[in-house]
C-alpha cells in the first residue's frame, strides 16, 4: 500500500513548482514554499540526521507550534528512517522531560513557542535543533545551517507500512500522558477524510490546531500529504482572524470551544437579538449571512467539521442558519480519529453520526462505546499491560465513553464512563449532557457540572466573552436574570436528581495556561474540581441560585 510518505514524494516529483505552504513570519509578511523547495530542505535535514548514525527507528521529538517547518521536520525524521514524537507547545518543563525520557528521544526540533525560558530546563541533555521562528535556544544547531551544510538525501525513500511512524503522547485530561504508537498504515487510515470531503489540490486549509494532536495530523497532515492542497499557518491569536481571511479556507475544522469563540465574536459586533431580527427578513438575511461568514473568513468553506468534545446542538443549528453546515467527528488518539462521523449537511445534529468506512462499533453492557478501526494504534509505548486493557482480544478499542445508538445507526455520546458521579441521594449523574445544554445558551462559554456526595449537582460556568467584556453593575443584574431563566429552563428538562442547585459564575476563564484545559481545549475536570472544591461548602450556604465568584 502507498503511505503518506509515498504520496508526498509523488507531489515532489510531479508538482515541484506548485505552491504548498504559506507561513506568516511577522510584520504582515509571509514566506511560501513549493513542494520542491520544502522537500529539498527536509531532505537536507534528513541527510544530517542520517549522518548521526542513530539506530533505525530512533525517536526524535518536535516541540513547536504549527509552522511550515513542523511538517518539514516530520518529513526529515521519516525520510531518515526514524520516529517522530510531537510535544504539545504549552507543556511545562516537567511534562516535557517526562515525554523525552519515556520516549528515549535523542534529539528535539525546537520551533515557535511562547514562554520558552520556563520550558527550556525540560530539554536538558537532549541535542537541539532550532527551527526558524524559534526563540533563542541555548546550545542549539540551526535548521538553516543544516540546510546550508548538508546535501539533500537523494532518491525515493520508502518505509514499510507497518513501520512505527510516530508516538503521540495523549493530552492527559486524567492521569499521566501515554505514548500512543502509530504506524504509517494506521496513519494512512486518515485518507478516508480526503474521500469524505472530496478533497482536491485546489483546496485550502488553515493549520492551527496543535499538530501534536491526532486531529490535526489525521484530518490535515495525512490528507494533505495524499492530496497536496495548499496549507496556510496562523501567526498568533491576535492575528488569527487576519490569518483566516488570508487563507479563505475551503475546508475547515475546529473544536467546540473555538466555534463558541467565533459566535461570541459575532455577537460582539452585532447583538444576538439584532442578528436574529435581521435573519428573519427575506433578502436581507442573505446579505447578513454572507457578511457574517466573510467577516469570519469562512465564506469559502464547503466542508466543515467539529470534534474533540461535545458540541451543543443549538450551536450547530446557529451556524447552519448562517449557511455553514458543520459535521461532527468522533474518534481518539488511539484510533487515529477513525471512528464515527456526522457529515456536514445531514440531519445528524445531536449525534456523531455513523461509523466511518471499515469501522465496526458496539455498545457494551456497561454502556461503553467500543470500536474496531483500521486506525487502531499499535499499542502504548512501553506499556503492554495497559495496551491489553484498552484493546481487547477481538481488536475492539475500549473508549471509556458512554453512548447509545438510535434506529438509524447514529451514535450519541452520553458522557464518560468514569465521569459519572453519585449524589448523596445515591443517584448517578452524567455531567456531559447537562454541560451541553448549558453551553447551548449564548450567555455561557464554559461549563463544568459537579456535585459528588451532594444532595444536588451544581455547575461552574464562565460567561461568554462579549458579556465578560462589558460587565458593569447594571449589566451584572441583567446577566443574573438571564442565568436564572437559563437555570429554570434547563432544570425543567432534567430528571429531579439531575437538576442543578446553583450556577457558580467564575471570574477567570479556563485556559491551557492556568491548567484547567488540556492542549486540545477539553476540560480538565479533576483539576477544576480540585481548584474550586474547597469553596463549594461556602457557596452552598448562600441562598442565591446564581453565585458570583468575587
Amino acid at each position: 500500500m502507498k503511505t503518506q510518505l509515498d504520496f508526498i514524494q509523488d507531489h515532489e516529483a510531479a508538482r515541484a513548482g506548485d505552491l504548498w505552504l504559506t507561513q506568516p513570519i511577522g510584520g504582515g509578511q509571509v514566506k511560501t514554499y513549493t513542494f520542491g523547495a520544502a522537500l529539498d530542505e527536509a531532505r537536507r535535514v534528513a541527510s544530517y540526521l542520517k549522518s548521526l548514525g542513530l539506530p533505525p527507528g530512533s525517536r526524535i521529538a518536535i516541540f513547536s507550534k504549527n509552522t511550515a517547518w513542523w511538517l518539514m521536520a516530520d518529513l526529515a525524521i521519516w525520510l531518515s528512517g526514524h520516529v517522530s514524537v510531537p510535544i504539545y507547545p504549552t507543556l511545562t518543563a516537567g511534562s516535557i522531560r517526562q515525554i523525552l525520557e519515556h520516549s528515549g528521544a535523542s534529539l528535539v526540533f525546537v520551533g515557535k513557542l511562547d514562554g520558552f525560558p520556563a520550558m527550556e530546563p525540560g530539554l536538558e541533555g537532549v541535542t537541539r535543533v532550532a527551527l526558524p521562528l524559534a526563540p533563542p535556544v541555548p546550545n542549539a544547531l540551526k535548521w538553516e545551517d543544516l540546510v546550508a551544510k548538508h546535501p539533500p538525501l537523494t532518491g525515493r525513500v520508502t518505509r514499510p507500512p507497518d513501520d512505527l511512524a510516530t508516538i503521540i503522547y495523549t493530552s492527559g485530561s486524567t492521569g499521566e500522558p501515554k505514548g500512543v504508537m502509530h504506524s504509517f498504515k494506521t496513519m494512512a487510515s486518515g485518507f478516508v477524510f480526503a474521500d469524505l470531503a472530496k478533497m482536491t489540490p485546489e483546496d485550502r486549509l488553515l493549520s492551527y490546531l496543535p499538530l501534536a494532536h491526532v486531529a490535526e495530523r489525521a484530518v490535515l497532515q495525512t490528507t494533505n500529504f495524499k492530496v497536496g492542497y495548499q496549507v496556510f499557518f496562523a501567526e498568533s491569536l491576535d492575528t488569527f482572524l487576519k490569518d483566516l481571511q488570508r487563507a479563505r479556507p475551503t475546508l475547515f475544522g475546529t473544536v467546540p470551544r473555538l466555534w463558541l469563540k467565533f459566535q461570541a465574536g459575532v455577537f460582539t459586533q452585532m447583538p444576538e437579538a439584532k442578528l436574529k431580527r435581521l435573519m428573519k427578513i427575506p433578502l436581507v438575511n442573505r446579505i447578513v449571512k454572507k457578511k457574517v461568514l466573510k467577516g469570519l473568513g469562512l465564506d469559502q468553506v464547503r466542508w466543515s467539521v467539529t470534534g474533540s468534545a461535545p458540541t451543543p446542538p443549538e450551536l450547530l443549528r446557529w451556524y447552519g442558519e448562517l449557511g455553514l453546515k458543520i459535521g461532527e467527528v468522533y474518534g481518539m488518539t488511539e484510533n487515529w480519529a477513525i471512528s464515527h462521523i456526522a457529515e456536514p449537511g445531514g440531519d445528524h445534529v445531536g449525534t456523531v453520526g455513523v461509523t466511518q468506512p471499515g469501522v465496526t462499533s458496539r455498545i457494551a453492557d456497561t454502556g461503553e462505546i467500543q470500536v474496531k478501526s483500521p486506525g487502531t494504534m499499535l499499542g502504548y509505548y512501553k506499556n503492554p499491560q495497559l495496551t491489553a486493557e484498552t484493546v481487547d482480544a477481538e481488536g475492539f478499542l475500549h473508549t471509556g465513553d458512554r453512548g447509545e445508538v438510535d434506529a438509524r445507526g447514529r451514535l450519541r455520546i452520553t458522557g464518560r464512563v468514569k465521569e459519572l458521579f453519585k449524589t448523596s441521594k445515591g443517584k448517578y449523574v452524567a455531567p456531559a449532557p447537562i454541560e451541553s445544554q448549558l453551553l447551548a445558551r449564548g450567555e455561557l462559554e464554559q461549563a463544568c457540572v459537579s456535585g459528588a456526595n451532594l444532595a444536588q449537582p451544581f455547575a461552574l460556568v464562565v460567561l461568554a466573552e462579549h458579556l465578560r467584556k462589558a460587565l458593569g453593575a447594571e449589566e451584572k443584574v441583567q446577566v443574573t436574570k438571564l442565568l436564572q431563566l437559563a437555570l429554570t429552563q434547563i432544570n425543567a428538562k432534567l430528571d429531579p436528581h439531575e437538576q442543578l442547585e446553583k450556577l457558580i459564575v467564575m471570574r477567570e476563564e479556563w485556559t491551557v495556561d492556568n491548567g484547567l484545559l488540556t492542549p486540545t481545549l477539553k476540560l480538565k475536570r479533576q483539576a477544576i474540581e480540585t481548584r474550586y472544591g474547597p469553596n463549594v461548602p461556602e457557596w452552598f450556604t448562600l441562598k442565591e441560585t446564581i453565585v458570583w465568584v468575587s
